[in-house]
C-alpha cells in the first residue's frame, strides 16, 4: 500500500494553491488530477470567455499577475496559461489522468481509492471546487426531439449551434454573457431569467470590483457576513469583462430585440411556461447594482477620495406585458442553453462532513474530521474564496493547520 502524509485531490488554482504551501513546509503530499492542471478553463468554457474580476485579482501563493494589463480580463486561453506558468514556478508533485473514485477513514487516517490505485494519508484536502453535475431540469426530457439542449458548460459559440433562435434559461453570470455572445452574434435570443443581481462594470472611475477590494469587501468572513452562511447559497453578480469589460444591461439588449421572460417553471412537448417574474427580477437586479454603488458613495466620502461623480442609471427599457407562455416551434427557437448552474457531488467520500442538502460543513475549510479539508469552494471563507482573489489567504491558512497536525518531513540532507 502507497503512503503519504497529505493527498490533494484536484489540480486546478484551490489545489496548487495548496500544494505551494505544502512543498514550502517539506510535507509530503501528492497532488491526484483526473485530467490535467487547470483544464476546466479550457474545457467548460465558451470562445469569447474572459475572468470577470481584473487581471489585478490573480494572486495565488508565490506568484501573480506580472503582464502590462492589471486591470484587464484574461481570456480562458490566457488562464489556463497563467495557470501552466503557476505550475511550473514551483512544480507541485501532480499526478495527471488519476481520478479519485473513493475515500474512507482508517485507524491512522484515510485511505484514497483512485484509477491508479490506492493511497493511505494522514490528511486529505479536497480542492476540486463545488461545480460538478450540471443541472438540467427533468423536464427538459419532455421537449420535442428537434431542439437542441446543451448545458452552458458545453456551449462554445454561435456557429456551433443549429441554424435557429435559442432559448437560454438563467440569467446568472454564465447565462447573461452566453445571452450577450448569441445576442452579438445576430442570432435570435430568448433569455428566461432568475434570481441574479448584476454589478456595474465601473464607477466613479475605478472597476467596482477595484472598489471593493479597496474597501475590505473581500476580507469579510462569511460567519461576519449579515446573511451569515446562507451566503454561500448566494449566485454571482452579473457584468463581464470581454471587450475591456463592461456592464451587462438585459433592458438594453430587450430594447435591441432579445425576448426576455420570467423564471422557467415547466414543459409540455414545445409548450413552455414561464412564471410572472421578469420585472420583479430586473427590479431586483438593478436594486442590487444600485446598493453597491451606495456603498461605494458612502466609502468615498468617509475616506476623503477626490472620484468623479457619476449619473445614476435609469432603466432604458420596461416589459409592456409579462409573457407566460411560449410555443418553441412557433418563435423558431430551435435551441436550449440551460445556464441554471451545478450540483455538487461528494458522492465519492464515504466520510460524515455533509449537512442535509450534501453541502461540505466546515469553518474556513477545516471539518470535524480530523485531517479533512476543503479548500477552493465559493465563500469558503470570503467572497473571494472560490476566485484567484482568495484563494491565497485560504490555501495559507490550510497549509498551516496540515503542518501543525502532520508536520514536516526531516531534509532530505539532514543526518
Amino acid at each position: 500500500m502507497r503512503e503519504v502524509d497529505v493527498v490533494v485531490v484536484g489540480g486546478g488554482q484551490a489545489g496548487m494553491a495548496v500544494s505551494w504551501h505544502l512543498k514550502r513546509e517539506d510535507i509530503d503530499h501528492v497532488v491526484l488530477e483526473r485530467a490535467t492542471p487547470g483544464h476546466e478553463w479550457l474545457d467548460g468554457r465558451w470562445d469569447a470567455f474572459t475572468l470577470v474580476t481584473p487581471n489585478f485579482q490573480c494572486r495565488l501563493p508565490g506568484f501573480a499577475y506580472d503582464g502590462d494589463q492589471p486591470d484587464g480580463f484574461m481570456t480562458k486561453d490566457e488562464t489556463h496559461a497563467f495557470l501552466q506558468r503557476y505550475a511550473a514556478s514551483f512544480e507541485p508533485p501532480i499526478e495527471q489522468g488519476v481520478e479519485v473514485t473513493g475515500l474512507t477513514r482508517t485507524a491512522e487516517g484515510f485511505r484514497v481509492r483512485s484509477s491508479a490505485g490506492e493511497l493511505d494519508a494522514r490528511a486529505v484536502v479536497i480542492a476540486t471546487g463545488g461545480y460538478h453535475r450540471p443541472i438540467v431540469p427533468a423536464f427538459a426530457a419532455q421537449l420535442p426531439a428537434d431542439v437542441h439542449q446543451l448545458h452552458s458548460s458545453q456551449y462554445k459559440n454561435a456557429e456551433a449551434l443549429p441554424p435557429g433562435g435559442v432559448l437560454v434559461v438563467g440569467s446568472g453570470q454564465s447565462g447573461a454573457q452566453i445571452a450577450e455572445d448569441l445576442h452579438l452574434a445576430g442570432r435570435p435570443v430568448h433569455l428566461a431569467l432568475g434570481r441574479a443581481p448584476r454589478s456595474a462594470r465601473f464607477y466613479r472611475g475605478r472597476d467596482c470590483i477595484a472598489w471593493l477590494e479597496q474597501m475590505g469587501v473581500y476580507d469579510i468572513g462569511v460567519e461576519q457576513h449579515a446573511s451569515g452562511l446562507t451566503k454561500r447559497e448566494s449566485t454571482n453578480h452579473y457584468m463581464t469583462g470581454r471587450a475591456g469589460g463592461h456592464d451587462i444591461d438585459l433592458r438594453l439588449f430587450a430594447s435591441q430585440g432579445m425576448q426576455l421572460s420570467g423564471r422557467l417553471v415547466g414543459a409540455d412537448g414545445a409548450h413552455l411556461r414561464f412564471d410572472a417574474t421578469m420585472e420583479r427580477d430586473l427590479d431586483h437586479a438593478d436594486s442590487v447594482m444600485e446598493s453597491i454603488k451606495n456603498d461605494i458613495d458612502a466609502y468615498i466620502e468617509r475616506a476623503g477620495i477626490a472620484a468623479p461623480t457619476e449619473d445614476r442609471y435609469r432603466p432604458v427599457w420596461r416589459p409592456a406585458t409579462e409573457p407566460t407562455e411560449l410555443d418553441l416551434h412557433a418563435a423558431g427557437i430551435t435551441n436550449i442553453v440551460w445556464a441554471i448552474g451545478y450540483r455538487a457531488d461528494y458522492s465519492w467520500v464515504e466520510v460524515g462532513v455533509f449537512d442535509g442538502r450534501g453541502h461540505p460543513t466546515h469553518q474556513r475549510g477545516v471539518t470535524g474530521v480530523p485531517g479533512l479539508y476543503f479548500l477552493g469552494l465559493p465563500w469558503l471563507y470570503t467572497w473571494g474564496s472560490g476566485r484567484f482573489a482568495g484563494i491565497a489567504r485560504d490555501a495559507e491558512y490550510l497549509g498551516e493547520r496540515i503542518a501543525e497536525q502532520v508536520g514536516a518531513r526531516a531534509p532530505a540532507h539532514a543526518a
